[in-house]
Formats: C-alpha cells, sequence, structure tokens
C-alpha cells in the first residue's frame, strides 16, 4: 500500500519502494554529507557543544556560484522529500542546478533529542527554531560549500516556513522563494493542533515526562490518528480518496489502522514532540528588528515569491496565506486547486504534481528583483 504521508514525512521516498526502473527513469539519489556546528547557540540561549545538520546534495556549484537552489526540509523528514519536484521534466535539474536538501534538527539523524548526548539528551534538548534552522545552514552554506547566494529557496510545510524565514533574515541571499502548503506564521489554530498532538503523546504513562526507556507505543498512535485527522480536507474523505491508494478491498477501518500504527516508522517521541515545538513557535514577526510585527517582516522580503497554499489544506489554511501575501511585495499567490489537503503541496497526486511542477518551473525563469 502506498500510505502516502508515512512516504511524505518518514526516512524512506516513494521511489525506493517502486519497482526497479530502467536507466533513463531511475531515481537520482542525492549524496549524503553532515555538517557539526561547534558551540551553536540557540535562540533560548542554550549552546550545543555539537550541532549536527545532516544535508544531500544533487549535481554541483558552477563556476559562477549562482546555480544553488536550497530544499529544507518538513516534519520529520530527510533529505529525499523532494523527489516530485527533481528529474527529468520537473521544474528542478541536477544536471543544470546544485541542489541542497537539508534536514531539520530533531529529525532523528540531524542533532535531535533521541541522538545528543547528555546534558542534551531527550527531554534536555533545548527546542530549536525555524530560525536556528536557518542560521545552521546559512553556516553550512557560506562556510562548507562556498555558496553566497541562491537560486531559489522552495519548501513544503515546516520548509516553506524556512523559506519564508531565508527571505526575511537574509532577504539578499536568493532571487526566489517558493512556499507551498506552509505560512510565514503558526497562527492560533495551529498551535491548539500542535498541542492536542503533543497532549496525545506525553499522556500515555510510558512517556515518563520523556525519560521513557521504551516508546510510548500507545501515545504515537495517538498522535497519528490526530495528525490523519488534519491531513486531508473533509471532501477528500467523503469522495474516499483514500482508496487511490489503497489495498484492493481495503476498508476505512484497515486504512486508518495503518496511518494509526505505521505514520512514522521508527518515531522517536521526544523527536516528534521537538519538531512540534519548532513548528508551533514560528513567526517570522519575532525576527530581531522587527519586534513581533508579522507583517512589517513580510514587507521587507526582496525576493519574488511563488506562494502556493492548498485550497483544502486545514494545517496551513488558504486563508493564513491570502492574509500574508498582502504585505508581500513581490508576491504571486497560486492556490494549488486540490482536493489532497496539506500533502497537496508535496504532489500528493498526479494532477498535485504536474501544477507544481509546471509553474515552478516558469516562475524560476522570471529575473530576479533589480536591488
Amino acid at each position: 500500500m502506498k500510505l502516502f504521508l508515512c512516504t511524505l514525512i518518514a526516512l524512506t521516498s516513494l521511489s525506493a519502494q517502486a519497482a526497479p526502473q530502467d536507466s533513463t527513469t531511475a531515481k537520482i539519489e542525492p549524496v549524503e554529507h553532515s555538517f557539526v556546528l561547534r558551540n551553536f547557540r540557540t535562540e533560548s540561549g542554550v549552546v550545543l557543544p555539537e550541532a549536527k545538520v545532516v544535508y544531500g546534495t544533487y549535481g554541483h556549484l558552477n563556476a559562477a556560484g549562482d546555480n544553488a537552489v536550497l530544499l529544507p526540509s518538513h516534519y520529520m523528514a530527510e533529505m529525499h522529500g523532494y523527489e516530485w519536484l527533481i528529474g527529468p521534466g520537473k521544474a528542478l535539474d541536477p544536471t543544470r542546478q546544485f541542489l541542497i536538501a537539508t534536514e531539520l534538527f530533531g529529525n532523528g539523524r540531524s542533532s535531535s533529542p533521541s541522538n545528543t548526548p547528555e546534558p542534551f539528551h531527550g527531554p534536555r534538548f533545548p527546542v530549536t527554531t525555524i530560525r536556528d534552522n536557518v542560521e545552521a545552514v546559512h553556516q553550512l552554506l557560506t562556510t562548507e560549500l562556498g555558496v553566497h547566494h541562491l537560486q531559489a529557496v522552495i519548501g513544503f510545510s515546516m520548509g516553506a516556513q524556512q523559506a519564508f524565514q531565508w527571505a526575511v533574515s537574509y532577504p539578499n541571499f536568493m532571487d526566489h522563494i517558493v512556499a507551498t502548503s506552509g505560512t510565514a506564521k503558526t497562527y492560533g489554530h495551529g498551535i491548539a493542533r500542535n498541542e492536542s498532538e503533543i497532549l496525545a503523546i506525553t499522556t500515555d504513562a510510558a512517556f515518563k515526562g520523556g525519560e521513557y526507556t521504551e516508546e510510548p507505543e500507545k501515545g504515537i498512535q495517538a498522535f497519528s490518528l490526530v495528525w490523519t485527522a488534519w491531513l486531508y480536507g473533509q471532501e477528500w474523505w467523503r469522495r474516499e480518496l483514500w482508496k487511490t491508494d489503497a489495498k484492493p478491498g481495503a476498508t476505512l477501518a484497515q486504512v486508518l489502522d495503518e496511518y494509526r500504527t505505521n505514520f512514522i516508522p521508527h518515531a522517536d517521541a521526544n523527536n516528534l514532540i521537538l519538531q512540534l515545538r519548532t513548528w508551533e513557535q514560528h513567526d517570522v514577526g519575532t525576527t530581531p528588528g522587527f519586534h513581533g510585527d508579522t507583517e512589517k517582516a513580510l514587507a521587507s522580503i526582496k525576493a519574488l515569491v511563488l506562494y502556493m497554499p492548498s485550497e483544502t489544506d486545514l494545517y496551513f489554511p488558504v486563508g493564513d496565506a491570502r492574509y500574508e501575501a498582502k504585505f508581500i511585495p513581490h508576491c504571486t499567490l497560486l492556490p494549488i486547486p486540490s482536493l489532497w489537503g496539506h500533502p497537496a503541496g508535496a504532489g500528493a497526486s498526479p494532477a498535485d504534481e504536474t501544477f507544481l511542477n509546471e509553474h515552478i518551473a516558469s516562475f524560476l525563469k522570471e529575473p530576479a528583483v533589480t536591488r
């Protein structure tokens, strides 16, 4: 069964599950790397002696240094999360562009509660913000890779949050921003949803305040079902589009059980909570210099912006995107006409993937704003 969200956010990719392909259609694999920052100071004031960012690269930086595209990861994802956008006939071509796919703190591979030694192991790992992730990747780009300008930052979901933060923190660092299914601030409704998912995990007695020796399985399963309820719009469920990827003859009960028990395979509870905290704390308005004024921060963006919310997203509603787009100077707001809810922003259906690739490819050809 192709369980789309499991594919989307777990540490495997859809094409890895597919049958072998011939050389003309074979998946393009990234080269995996790690970058270690020494004495990395987080926004909370906690200093991590070592902070690791795992990332993948496709292609090579050209002599002019002007073909780099940054692809920051989404919730609990790793470097394969943008394969819907990469390859022959798609918007991004590793034969022409240098693609850098970075992994968020807390995904279990980059520095996370689960892999950081004491005194910051488990529940003692500091809450890392979207800005912490942007600052770490800025150091990665400039000191490790020699990238001092980006053709684009393209992000889905929490990747979109990072894209907006890049545009505010480093307004001259890129020419284009593409944000799909994600906003520049997490509003109250999103925080309430995230808190309900955190509560689902922490109320499991096995959680033990984050000091568990075995994963709180019941709590993680409750978290998974809460997430599933928000993943797609109501019409997606009414039309029974879950049958699209289900095994022949599967029932709704069986599909829901698959989400409950296999939503993010091998996930660590503290990691899940850490990235939810990262998500819910995000607001470009709290960037130094903007004093909590989100509208002012959005108005400071200099890059061209392609803002692509999903029309049926319950995580990042299209209304929030419409509100934010009004304040961004060079912004094209282009909702994705889809019933596939939040995952539409990562090509959940063939139609979604085609829509995204066509419009992103066209957008990247637009000349940068004269500054």
